[in-house]
C-alpha cells in the first residue's frame, strides 16, 4: 500500500508490521506532529520567505528542511539511501552536465524522500507548546500526508518557470552550483529543466492526494505571497 511505503521512508515502520499497525503508527506519530504546519514546493517558490514571515506574524517557531540537509545526508547510512551514496561519489559535471534533467530527477535522494525519517525525528523533538512551520523541497507531498491530523495544516508552492528563473537570478546563487561545472550554460539548463519537472510531479501529486496548493507566478507580490499561504494554513 502507497501509504505504508511512504511511512517506511520516513521511519515510522517496518517491514515486519502489518498495515493496521502500520497505520497506527502513523497516527501517533500524526498526533506527536499537530503543531507543524507544513510548507513544500519547488526550488525557489518563496517558502523559507512564506514561512519566516508568516512565523513572525503569528509568533510561531521555523523549521527549515534546507538548513539540515548537511547535518541529516552525515547522519544518514549509505544501506538506507543509495541515491545520496551515489550522488555524492559524482563529479560536478557527472551531477549536472552529464546526465538528461529526467534522470537528474528520478535519481536526486532529497526529490524521493531520502532522509525524510530525520525531519520527522527532528520536528517530534521540539516542544509542542506552539506551533511551527516546517518549510523546504524535501516535503514530499506523498511523505507528508500521512501524517497529516488535518489537510490544512500543509501547502505547496508551484513555481513557475518564468518565476523560478527571475527568483534564481535576483539570488545569485546558481552560479556556485553551475560555475563549478565545465559547462555552466549547459548545467543551469539542465537544473532548471530538473526543477520543472520536479513542480509537476509536486502538482501532480497534491491534486491526486487532495492537498492545497498555490501557483506562483511573477504577477503574484511577496505580501500577496504570504498572505495567500496564510489563508491556506488557517483554513
Amino acid at each position: 500500500m502507497e501509504d505504508i511505503t511512504a511511512l517506511r521512508l520516513a521511519g515510522s515502520t517496518s517491514c515486519d508490521d502489518t498495515p493496521v499497525q502500520a497505520r497506527q503508527k502513523v497516527a501517533q506519530i500524526g498526533d506527536r506532529l499537530r503543531q507543524v504546519r507544513w510548507v513544500g514546493g519547488g526550488s525557489g517558490a518563496g517558502k523559507s520567505t512564506v514561512a519566516r514571515r508568516i512565523a513572525d506574524q503569528r509568533g510561531w517557531a521555523v523549521y527549515s528542511t534546507d538548513a539540515v540537509m548537511g547535518e541529516h545526508a552525515a547522519r544518514t547510512d549509505p544501506s538506507d539511501a543509495p541515491r545520496l551514496a551515489a550522488f555524492l561519489e559524482m563529479s560536478m559535471d557527472q551531477r549536472w552536465v552529464d546526465r538528461d534533467p529526467v534522470a537528474m530527477l528520478e535519481t536526486f535522494n532529497w526529490f524521493n524522500g531520502e532522509g525524510f525519517d530525520h525531519i520527522v525525528e527532528d520536528l517530534a523533538s521540539l516542544p509542542a507548546d506552539r506551533p511551527v512551520v516546517a518549510e523546504g523541497f524535501r516535503l514530499l507531498p506523498a511523505l507528508v500526508a500521512p501524517l497529516l491530523t488535518d489537510p490544512g495544516y500543509a501547502v505547496w508552492l508551484l513555481p513557475t518557470p518564468r518565476f523560478r528563473q527571475v527568483a534564481f537570478d535576483s539570488r545569485g546563487t546558481t552560479s556556485d552550483i553551475t560555475g563549478r561545472t565545465s559547462d555552466p550554460a549547459q548545467a543551469l539548463q539542465n537544473l532548471l529543466e530538473r526543477d520543472r519537472l520536479f513542480t509537476n510531479r509536486l502538482r501532480t501529486e497534491t491534486s491526486r492526494l487532495d492537498l492545497r496548493s498555490v501557483e506562483v507566478d511573477v504577477t503574484l507580490t511577496e505580501h500577496d505571497l504570504v498572505e495567500r499561504v496564510g489563508m491556506e494554513l488557517a483554513r
